[in-house]
């Protein structure tokens, strides 16, 4: 994953270490023809199809961190492993290691919530279940799609991605 993204990214304005998604040398062109236009483009299209393309999380995932506001896609991502819990212990580890870490308050990675879906999921949480978090994580992911999504589809990084994957499949046609 990292390899496909790593031909098509490009130094940002404001994350100058693109380095960790860069491939081996001699891996880079056949990995980087592997991520089409079509599929770079498509994820302008919902904020849904992005999530839901592994290229596409992981590009929106580097673009967050670049703003320092990677909390939230790292809160929905452990919430959508969290839904996918079958044993009541793992459950119960899993709900309080999210709450702790990302409900809290002054949780290290506290997202942005009001105090009636804090106080709602802490209640929520003394009994746990898979749908536990289920109304918080949508409380974020529609700050995400409506706030941070449009941001990303303007970044000079996904205008890059655009151009480069364009670019590749130029070279492939001729």
């Amino acid at each position: 994953m990292k390899t496909r993204l790593g031909c098509l990214s490009n130094k940002s304005d404001s994350y100058s270490d693109f380095s960790e998604f860069l491939p081996p040398a001699h891996e880079t062109t056949a990995r980087c023809l592997k991520l089409s236009t079509d599929e770079v483009v498509r994820w302008s299209e919902s904020f849904d199809h992005l999530l839901s393309h592994k290229y596409g999380l992981a590009a929106f995932r580097t673009f967050l961190k670049t703003e320092f506001s990677d909390e939230n896609i790292e809160f929905w991502m452990a919430c959508e492993d969290y839904k996918k819990i079958k044993s009541s212990t793992k459950l119960v580890s899993k709900a309080n290691k999210i709450f702790k870490e990302f409900i809290d308050i002054q949780a290290p990675r506290e997202v942005n919530i009001d105090y009636r879906t804090r106080e709602k999921t802490k209640q929520s949480l003394e009994d746990p279940s898979p749908t536990s978090l289920n109304e918080v994580q949508a409380k974020v992911y529609s700050l995400m799609e409506k706030d941070s999504y449009p941001r990303f589809l303007r970044s000079k990084m996904y205008q890059d991605m655009v151009n480069r994957a364009h670019a590749q499949g130029q070279r492939r046609s001729v």
